[in-house]
């Protein structure tokens, strides 16, 4: 097991404690300089509100929006606030949680939705937390501030999403696979302001999404949206999640930007206006960031075996043609390096690590051009995105790691895909209506080279893939019931038996309030997915294309749920949810479901698949959400579920590798004077199957691991228990606003489960003994972990 966590010893920790303790106490006077806002209210079309309320709750601060609908607060003591909106005929929306700095702050934009209510005159109150009629539950959004301040998270958004409701720790709690409900880790599709991103990690496992770090900027994003239920009908290919990010447009007033530096990385991000004439608002803004790791230098210096070293890059151009139209650039990429080093001096942990961990050189890429447009008679809008990604990945394991010699595994790919996207919204009275297309070419070649299976073959498959889908909202009953009724249907032209009809996949979502501040929800709906290059571009050894005939993996999901809106900002939840899973890809080599695989450094599906496995996941899940209101804030969340598919028998599900029965979440802070703030986060799982090591066959192949996939679900890993605590303290200054965190994972000192490890037997300098053996490697024991940050921004 690979882990990416810093070994600091208690006396450093409390060393570098003592530091920033003295650091946040020393006196900073005049350190309060104040803060504007600023922002644009529009309705759901696009078209700007004029002489909308805005108010600063808990001030005496307010304005109203201008003839394009823009607003500024200026003169703001820096806190963090919950900002309103309203006008006369249109709902009140709040944002919570708004953290007003000196600098850095960023445009807060609303969308007002019309009411059904006719007032006379307009009500300032707090609205209510609400979730999309599209997606009537298993719905969870995150602000930037939020996601900013995450306890443990070391400003990963992936980390942060994997504490949302539902959603498992990885093995061992270090990498960012998103498991949802049961789910695999390769059932999550991601999309970044519509366009449509595979690859959000360092380091990604092919074939699957997850890895140890993510490599999306914090400081781009404006929210994130988790559904693991209710999917829009406009995204293909998910089976359990669809995680969006939705980014912020850079300053179009003044240059700016900030520096983040971490305990194993350095970020630096600049954004401002481009072709500004003098004081004007430019029409063009840019917002760009490239962030360094140092892992590689730290665990040279401590003398770790493992070397990951990485840079990635996140870039956004936003333009206005004129008032309907725009144009927006964005991409993201990474450039990564695994690599092993021998460590100073004998470790047998070390050893095995050396031994067994592969060397990966990947580099992504992703690039999208959107253009969207308003229509002039404000009846709806449309989004047209051409994107590209590349991903290149080689991933080597050797007989002998140190000298790079005697190849064990080889995987030379690279996967590229030509996307378009379009879609057009239109709104007919109460209807709203949307419909579009993606069309796709892809690309995938790879040479292969697997001694432990006797597998050796080049491949290259290009195809189109393609499909259509249509959506319709509406209310009714005086706006008590909403209805959401979405379909869509996909194909290509590489796989033989999947086409438009095969793939029709309905979907319905309702919410009845049934009374006051009460609601029923319910949705329903079919969902497919195409199987990963690394399966369809697969040959044998006499180089056919044996999974060609292979289906999409057919999802289908049946949700139920209840909530109770508690007040203007907190709310409680009940669900319950069954998802049954056919034509799931089952391992020809291991008989066992693909499911039980891909939250590793790995390969995943490069290999003979049959689309014969079965599946199901259900259970029930509690959520608690507590928005900022007395400086507090909060999400709980419990859920208690099963995972179970089947091999070549289809009629015998076992527990699957992600079957932890008992979910718990606990994610929350509190807002002190002076701009401290401190949080936590708290996970729990309960134990897992594993799948045991076969120790004859990895003997005979070592240091290639072989597992004994006949004998998953004897063994259990222990419970996952982990408590993060993060404490933030904010300065204030005429030219740029400082924040200096200190947070400790696991600072409970929890063990972390993790599968047993085995490495040869050696004598304490190092020799193998013989004849040779396996023995099992001892864990380290939990222990907490201390970590740095400062943001600089200016």
């Amino acid at each position: 097991m690979i882990s990416f966590r810093l070994p600091f010893p208690a006396s450093k920790m409390v060393q570098t404690l003592g530091f920033i303790i003295f650091l946040m106490t020393a006196s900073f006077a005049n350190a309060q300089a104040a803060g504007v806002l600023s922002g644009k209210v529009t309705d759901v079309v696009g078209e700007p509100i004029i002489g909308a309320s805005v108010f600063l709750n808990g001030t005496e601060k307010g304005t109203i929006t201008d003839e394009n609908g823009q607003y500024i607060l200026a003169e703001i003591v820096p806190a963090s606030y919950n900002l309103t909106v309203s006008y006369l005929g249109f709902e009140t929306q709040t944002k919570f949680n708004i953290l007003v700095k000196s600098k850095g702050n960023q445009a807060y934009n609303y969308i007002l939705k019309e009411s059904t209510e006719n007032l006379d005159e307009v009500v300032v109150t707090n609205s209510k937390i609400g979730r999309p009629k599209e997606t009537p539950l298993s719905t969870q959004t995150l602000s930037a501030v939020e996601i900013a301040t995450y306890p443990g998270s070391n400003n990963d958004v992936v980390q942060v999403a994997q504490s949302l409701p539902g959603v498992s720790p990885s093995v061992g709690g270090f990498r960012n696979d998103l498991i949802i409900r049961g789910g695999a880790p390769n059932e999550t599709v991601y999309y970044l302001d519509g366009m449509e991103v595979p690859n959000i990690n360092h380091f990604s496992t092919q074939g699957s999404a997850g890895g140890p770090v993510g490599l999306l900027n914090v400081s781009f994003i404006e929210d994130v949206t988790l559904s693991t239920s209710a999917f829009g009908a406009q995204y293909d290919n998910p089976l359990s999640g669809v995680l969006q990010f939705r980014q912020r447009n850079g300053n179009s007033r003044n240059f700016g930007g900030n520096f983040r530096v971490s305990a194993s990385e350095a970020a630096l991000t600049l954004e401002g206006p481009l072709f500004k004439k003098d004081n004007e608002q430019s029409k063009t803004t840019f917002l760009i960031s490239a962030r360094r790791s140092y892992l590689q230098t730290l665990f040279a210096l401590i003398g770790l075996p493992i070397r990951p070293n990485y840079w990635d890059y996140q870039y956004k151009i936003d333009h206005e043609l004129d008032d309907y139209n725009s144009i927006t650039l964005l991409g993201l990429g990474s450039i990564d390096d695994f690599t092993l080093a021998p460590p100073d001096e004998f470790d047998s942990k070390q050893q095995a690590q050396l031994e067994q961990a592969p060397f990966i050189d990947q580099t992504s890429n992703t690039t999208g051009l959107t253009w969207k447009n308003r229509f002039k008679d404000g009846s709806g809008f449309m989004q047209t995105t051409l994107s590209n990604n590349r991903l290149a990945n080689t991933f080597t394991r050797y007989v002998d790691s140190e000298n790079r010699t005697g190849i064990i595994f080889r995987n030379d790919a690279v996967e590229s895909e030509t996307k378009l996207r379009h879609q057009i919204t239109k709104f007919y009275g109460d209807w709203k209506v949307a419909g579009g297309l993606n069309l796709q070419q892809s690309y995938y070649s790879n040479e292969t080279v697997n001694t432990t299976n006797n597998l050796l073959f080049k491949t290259e498959i290009d195809f189109v893939k393609y499909g259509f889908f249509a959506n319709a909202t509406n209310s009714f009953f005086d706006n008590s019931l909403d209805v959401s009724f979405g379909i869509r249907t996909d194909a290509d032209t590489f796989t033989e038996g999947n086409n438009l009809a095969s793939t029709l996949s309905p979907r319905l979502g309702l919410s009845y309030e049934f009374q006051e501040n009460w609601k029923l929800n319910a949705s329903v709906g079919r969902y497919f997915k195409i199987p990963p290059y690394t399966m369809l571009g697969f040959r044998n050894n006499a180089l056919e294309l044996v999974n060609q005939d292979l289906k999409y993996t057919r999802s289908d999901h049946y949700v139920v749920g209840v909530q109770r809106i508690l007040g203007p900002a907190a709310s409680i939840s009940v669900e319950g949810f069954y998802k049954n899973y056919d034509d799931y890809p089952v391992s020809v080599i291991d008989g066992v479901s693909i499911a039980n695989k891909g939250g590793g450094f790995e390969v995943l599906g490069n290999e003979e698949i049959a689309s014969v496995g079965r599946g199901r996941t259900y259970g029930t899940e509690l959520q608690f959400q507590q928005k900022l209101t007395n400086n507090f804030y909060g999400i709980f969340s419990y859920t208690y579920f099963y995972s179970e598919f089947t091999g070549f028998d289809r009629n015998v599900f076992l527990p699957s590798v992600w079957d932890s029965r008992h979910l718990i979440s606990l994610v929350g802070g509190y807002k002190l004077k002076r701009n401290w703030e401190v949080s936590a986060r708290y996970r729990f799982a309960g134990g897992t199957p594993f799948v045991p090591t076969d120790l004859e066959r990895t003997l005979e192949v070592y240091p290639d691991i072989v597992l004994d996939y006949p004998r998953l679900g004897e063994e259990k890993f222990g419970i996952f228990s982990q408590l993060d605590v993060r404490v933030d303290k904010k300065w204030n200054f005429s030219k740029l606003s400082l924040d200096v965190f200190f947070e400790v994972q696991n600072i409970l000192a929890q063990n972390n489960p993790q599968p047993p490890e085995y490495g040869l037997n050696r004598e304490e300098s190092g020799a193998i003994i013989e004849p040779r053996s396996l023995i099992a490697i001892m864990q380290d024991n939990g222990r907490p972990i201390p970590s740095i940050g400062i943001v600089i921004d200016f």
